[in-house]
């Protein structure tokens, strides 16, 4: 699974040709969660701080985030999205 983003810990990874709805899957440590682009839906658990960090990067890169989707569902080679700084 390709490594979109990296940032405080927290790891981005988006599979290609995933099920819908668009999404992707952030770790951190031993946690791991499916964020869908559009809503902001999460499936998972995450400790507070680290999940306010992944939400505000999602809504922050919301348009790169489904421009990665179209592209890992095309087979296509996906971009890097900035880090949250």
């Amino acid at each position: 699974m390709p490594e979109i983003s990296r940032f405080l810990g927290i790891v981005i990874k988006m599979y290609y040709r995933d099920h819908a709805p668009p999404h992707f899957h952030a770790e951190y440590g031993d946690y791991e969660i499916v964020v869908q682009i559009e809503s902001g839906i999460i499936d998972g658990r995450f400790p507070k701080r680290a999940l306010r960090l992944v939400l505000e990067w999602c809504e922050a890169y919301k348009e790169e985030l489904l421009g990665d989707w179209a592209f890992a569902r095309e087979g296509k080679p996906l971009r890097a999205v900035a880090p949250l700084e």
